[in-house]
């Protein structure tokens, strides 16, 4: 009767749970039909902050960051530039007009050598929003009849740019950049070599004035919409992972 009674338990308990609303009996062993695997949820990334600068890094290498920086016509954008009022460049060399006339005595201008230095990252104090840091290094290279050699300016330069969790118009949360700007004093220039008679020394004074009105915005303007096509193509985990942390103000550890 033990027995019995357990078959009949056994039964009982095996016709409830084909019962039961979304929970379907296994395919008989004749069917050919493969039997459905949910896929496994792919694991969070240990640590985020390491993995993304990874992926920022090459996404503004393989967007092709240092071949932008290598083109920009710096001297005919302020050769062209420097007689208007308006615009952004405008405005900026209508404060350094006394500057100006060394433009004429300038044959070339060119940034060469730029080098993406390692990022930083720090978090917001309320853990809503992400900072990230770009130094960049290049060197300007600058003819004029002036000089008997090539003059070479060694540049520093970093660009800050805030990462938060935003919705579109869908109402999709992805990441994107807030503000994307450069402080005050974070561009730094240095004579590399070429430095001639002491009236060069006025020539690398004017021409350094110029350079710190001008350049930041200009290289500001290539870096910033970059970072956020960058962000906008991030690997779905390590995106998904960080805009969870963001969205419920969760710190995460992060290299310094």
């Amino acid at each position: 009767m033990f027995q019995i009674g357990g078959f009949m338990v056994l039964c009982g308990l095996l016709s409830q749970a084909t019962a039961l609303p979304g929970i379907l009996p296994l395919p008989s062993l004749d069917q050919n039909l493969p039997l459905a695997i949910t896929p496994a949820l792919p694991p969070v990334p240990k640590d985020l902050g390491g993995n993304l600068i990874d992926a920022l890094t090459n996404g503004l290498l393989s967007g092709g960051l240092l071949g932008i920086l290598e083109g920009l016509p710096l001297l005919d954008i302020l050769k062209s530039s420097g007689d208007r009022s308006g615009g952004l460049i405008g405005g900026l060399l209508g404060k350094v007009t006394s500057v100006l006339p060394i433009l004429n005595d300038i044959i070339d201008l060119k940034i060469t050598n730029p080098h993406l230095l390692e990022l930083g990252l720090v978090q917001s104090p309320d853990a809503h929003r992400l900072f990230v840091n770009i130094p960049l290094d290049m060197t300007l290279n600058v003819k004029t009849p002036l000089v008997g050699s090539l003059l070479k300016l060694k540049v520093n330069l970093n660009i800050t740019a805030e990462v938060k969790a935003v919705k579109d118009k869908q109402q999709n949360i992805h990441l994107a950049i807030g503000d994307c700007t450069h402080s005050p004093g974070s561009l730094e220039i240095s004579l590399l070599e070429g430095l001639g008679p002491l009236p060069t020394q006025g020539l690398l004074d004017n021409l350094t004035g110029v350079v710190n009105k001008v350049l930041p915005d200009l290289v500001q303007g290539k870096v910033c919409p970059l970072l956020n096509e960058v962000l906008g193509a991030l690997d779905f985990t390590l995106a998904h992972s960080i805009i969870e942390l963001l969205i419920h103000g969760v710190e995460f550890v992060l290299k310094v």
